[in-house]
């Protein structure tokens, strides 16, 4: 039995479980963004932090690392943390993951990744859009238990960086929270 995840925010630096290959590629058909509230890691229930989603997005790519699992025990002790580390989001999908643009067939099918849906039945902490400026704002003024919201965010430009992947909601947001705390200090 051998499982995939595919990582598109903290996961693509930070695994946190055993895997036995990582690559780098993308799956289509969704856009990452900073539309999703956490409470327990990067922010409080009285003032949420701000965590990448997925938004479907026809035509786009989504840039990240996916983990091959191929032990059982490994794969249970991952699913095992990964349902307490993502517990805040709501689905599970399972989708083909390609890393090779020109490539017509998936490198990998069924690949599982985490997703937080709009939904506020089944996700209480979904925050939706808000401007770039509103977005930095809260990052720079939410911490949690994991650390402040802004590391987060600069964790991830720096792995998407080193990964090769210029995401412009991520770049601009970072240069945003930049922006505003060079002009507070």
């Amino acid at each position: 039995m051998v499982m995939w995840v595919f990582g598109y925010g903290s996961l693509i630096s930070k695994a946190g479980f055993h895997y036995d290959e990582r690559i780098v590629g993308f799956i289509k058909g969704y856009r990452r963004v900073f539309y999703q509230g956490s409470t327990d890691h990067r922010g409080t229930p009285e003032f949420p932090g701000r965590t990448v989603t997925l938004e479907p997005a026809e035509g786009e790519i989504c840039w990240g690392a996916a983990y091959k699992i191929a032990k059982k025990e490994d794969a249970e002790t991952a699913l095992v943390y990964l349902e307490v580390r993502e517990k805040q989001y709501d689905k599970k999908e399972y989708l083909d993951f390609y890393t090779d643009l020109t490539a017509t067939s998936p490198a990998v099918s069924g690949v599982m990744v985490y997703i937080a849906t709009p939904d506020k039945k089944s996700n209480v902490n979904y925050l939706g859009p808000a401007s770039i400026e509103d977005i930095a704002r809260q990052i720079i003024q939410a911490k949690g238990p994991a650390g402040p919201n802004r590391d987060y965010l600069f964790n991830l430009e720096k792995a998407l960086h080193e990964i090769g992947c210029k995401d412009k909601h991520v770049i601009d947001l970072a240069n945003e929270v930049r922006r505003i705390l060079a002009e507070e200090h």
